[in-house]
């Protein structure tokens, strides 16, 4: 006879993780079961050449297109999921977003629950995850019930004067809600130290408030939680009338083992959670787990991001660049009333990027050039929303490998967002003529392999006709599955989802906590 649980959390990232750390105080017996290992601390973490050049933290295992090419997503098997190399910057979607919005391509379709239900989520989420921040200077804000827990992470010289140019010409600039240890007035007791290693690095020191430090680490102080690694889910069983999930099926250290809860949660990203709901297809459930509306899989969202470079007049020589972002666009402007979406610094540029990105462009390039076109540049990503469509899609080979079906869309926004920037280089300092595309996470051709922001597969709503969830992210069909990863998301905005997957889990948690009493 197997152990059984009353919560069993598949996935420990933002969502499992924090639903975790939502429910370790309740006593009850909670089990996360994670396919991946604790990320090694070691000084490969801040290797250039090793995190970008030979992809040393991302999963060997390949995808599929719909032709049967693969490819390597960038996805990440570690206690704290995704949120282990994110780049730690936790925004709330707009009010707005909550709604029907009209986008150039489309609608963008309205949540089943509003901004105010889920806003004391938000600043809980914000406590919880030390975000650094101000309020009151994004004219795109939402409103806030309490202030941000952290002041904002001060700008460096060559950003507080690029902000000071944004402002002299009009713009809105403001600070970057950023997730990290940082204690500026008293560095000798900081955890962070405000290097130029934090976005899509591994933090070494621990400062980087990711779902392992923040959430799993202090649930598990607690003894009635447990956390299994090395442990991937391969099958969710049901009771014979297929209303309940009886079992789980996973391989452990390479063994087939089975566990039973009470509640199962399934948090294992967007395209992975469709996938394993998929892949317990059975006789009472034929198109797979929950998918009596055939949306499982369907509405695969993962932004239309772009990641460019500006050349400085003057040097760059900033550490910790991701302090600055723009919201002026985020719903249009006077010459083009559609939505165009966020502007936000990343991570700096180094010139050793440039050779672990493209090695036979830079192969005749010295080291030295390298660093110099590095230290000249001022890095952005830009993000627009992309639409929901049901042909955008996981689906499973008969293998049970992860098949990924996505066409583009709302591209014209994204084209508008990037000449608008171009546009004002300018005046704000940086010269116009060189604003280039800077693919720094994704060394694999194929742009569906960036799915940091991956949402959507399994959408939540109130009508079981055409939703996966009901609104407390319970499966319509089976009684105790719940999804809390980014795959609830009916559309998923022009910002990181990470602060909405973490708000999410404490509300469910919630609930859950309720339901168990």
């Amino acid at each position: 006879m197997s152990e059984r649980y009353d919560v069993l959390i598949i996935g420990s990232g933002a969502g499992g993780g924090t639903l975790a750390h939502r429910l370790a105080p309740s006593g009850k017996k909670i089990l996360i079961l994670e396919r991946g290992d604790w990320l090694p601390r070691e000084a490969r973490n801040w290797s250039v050449a090793d995190v970008f050049g030979l992809n040393r933290y991302i999963s060997p295992e390949t995808w599929l297109l719909p032709d049967g090419a693969s490819f390597q997503p960038q996805v990440h098997y570690f206690v704290g999921g995704a949120t282990k190399l994110f780049g730690a910057a936790l925004y709330r979607l707009r009010k707005q977003d909550f709604g029907e919005l009209k986008h150039h391509d489309g609608v963008s379709p309205a949540w089943p629950i509003s901004y105010d239900e889920l806003e004391p989520y938000y600043t809980e989420g914000e406590r919880l995850y030390n975000v650094h921040g101000a309020r009151g200077l994004d004219p795109t804000e939402p409103p806030a019930s309490g202030p941000y827990p952290a002041p904002p992470v001060s700008n460096e010289p060559r950003i507080q004067k690029l902000s000071d140019d944004l402002t002299a010409a009009g713009y809105h600039p403001f600070p970057a809600p950023s997730a990290v240890m940082l204690n500026e007035a008293d560095m000798a007791y900081s955890r962070c130290i405000r290097c130029q290693t934090c976005d899509g690095f591994p933090c070494l020191a621990h400062a980087k408030c990711d779902a392992e430090v923040i959430a799993v680490r202090p649930a598990l102080e607690h003894s009635n939680v447990s956390l299994l690694r090395n442990a991937r889910a391969l099958k969710l069983e049901t009771n014979a009338a297929g209303t309940a999930v009886a079992g789980v099926l996973a391989e452990v250290a390479g063994k087939p083992e089975r566990f039973e809860a009470d509640i199962v949660v399934v948090s294992c990203g967007a395209a992975n959670s469709a996938a394993l709901l998929l892949r317990s297809a059975n006789d009472k459930h034929s198109a797979g787990l929950a998918n009596g509306s055939g949306q499982v899989g369907r509405n695969y969202m993962f932004h239309n991001s772009q990641a460019v470079l500006a050349l400085s007049l003057t040097p760059n020589d900033t550490m910790f660049q991701k302090t600055l972002a723009l919201n002026d666009f985020y719903f249009g402007m006077t010459e083009f009333p559609y939505p165009m979406g966020n502007i936000q610094m990343i991570g700096k540029t180094l010139g050793g990027m440039y050779r672990a990105e493209k090695p036979i462009l830079t192969a005749l390039m010295p080291n030295r050039a390298l660093d110099e076109i590095a230290r000249h540049a001022v890095d952005f990503w830009l993000t627009t929303e992309d639409l929901p469509d049901p042909d955008n899609r996981v689906t499973i080979d008969r293998e049970g490998r992860v098949v990924l079906a996505y066409t583009p869309n709302n591209q014209v926004p994204t084209r508008k967002l990037y000449d608008k920037l171009r546009s004002m280089l300018g005046e704000i300092g940086l010269q116009p003529q060189h604003l280039t595309t800077r693919d720094l996470y994704m060394r694999n051709e194929i742009p569906l392999a960036g799915c940091a922001h991956q949402a959507g597969t399994c959408r939540f709503g109130e009508d079981p006709a055409s939703s996966v969830l009901d609104r407390d992210c319970k499966a319509h069909e089976l009684d105790n599955l719940y999804v809390v990863d980014t795959s609830f998301f009916v559309s998923i905005g022009a910002v990181n989802p990470s602060l909405t997957a973490i708000a999410n889990a404490l509300r469910v948690g919630d609930h859950l906590r309720r339901r168990l009493g």
